[in-house]
């Protein structure tokens, strides 16, 4: 079935200066697409660049402001809530820090028509990342390397945001019980789509480290990812 209704979900906090340079770039890059973007109350005027962009161009643009309630994983939930809600076919996540290179939609589209999910991968043959250092590349490949192990989970890169997700399988999952947040939530995500019978497969991205802005990821949150693994992998009712 040729799946035509596309979503592109993007959550921001504190984007002035990506967020329509992005969306500039995927609306030259693909047609036919639809964007939502969920902000978690920017102080910088995100919000406010979002509106004005949208104006200025054909391409729906819909923005969702949280107030109160802040977190990448929250905010992935209230993008695929609206996506179900308004019937799309496919769900695209993207970061908005420009790491997400939008020349790499077509290859999601592609694969999408075959597959139930397609994650951008940085860690297969073509893929890559470009201004990481050394430690951070090892630190995030062990990562990866053990959520496989804890989790039984094929793949290679199952704490990347850069993906399509086919609206029947996201219909079969309850959103409001993933316990996630942050970049956790995207292995979560795949431990029980994968526990659901998804067909997931890779397709190589080069990431391309942020230039403006600041990076959301903490301390705290590599050890919220930890503690995850360990909960889906002993106490979820799913192994």
């Amino acid at each position: 079935m040729k799946k035509n209704k596309i979503l592109i979900i993007i959550p921001t906090f504190n984007e002035c200066g990506n967020i329509s340079i992005l969306m500039k770039q995927i609306i030259e890059t693909v047609s036919n697409i639809d964007i939502l973007v969920i902000d978690d109350d920017s102080f910088d005027g995100t919000a406010q660049e979002v509106m004005a962009f949208s104006k200025v161009t054909k391409t729906k643009i819909d923005i969702i402001v949280r107030k109160g309630v802040r977190g990448l994983g929250t905010a992935y939930t209230t993008g695929f809530k609206y996506g179900l809600k308004h019937q799309y076919d496919v769900i695209i996540t993207m970061d908005a820090d420009l790491s997400h290179n939008p020349d790499h939609l077509p290859a999601f589209l592609d694969a999408i028509e075959k597959y139930d999910i397609v994650v951008g991968s940085r860690y297969i043959k073509h893929g890559g990342t470009i201004n990481w250092r050394i430690r951070r590349i090892l630190l995030s490949w062990l990562a990866n390397k053990f959520a496989r192990f804890v989790l039984g989970l094929g793949g290679h890169d199952l704490t990347s945001g850069f993906r399509a997700y086919g609206r029947s399988i996201l219909e079969t999952i309850d959103l409001d019980k993933i316990k996630s947040n942050g970049y956790s939530y995207l292995v979560e995500m795949l431990f029980l789509t994968k526990k659901r019978g998804a067909q997931i497969t890779e397709i190589p991205i080069i990431f391309v480290d942020r230039t403006m802005g600041k990076s959301k990821i903490s301390k705290q949150e590599i050890y919220r990812g930890a503690f995850t693994l360990l909960r889906l992998r002993f106490f979820s009712h799913e192994r």
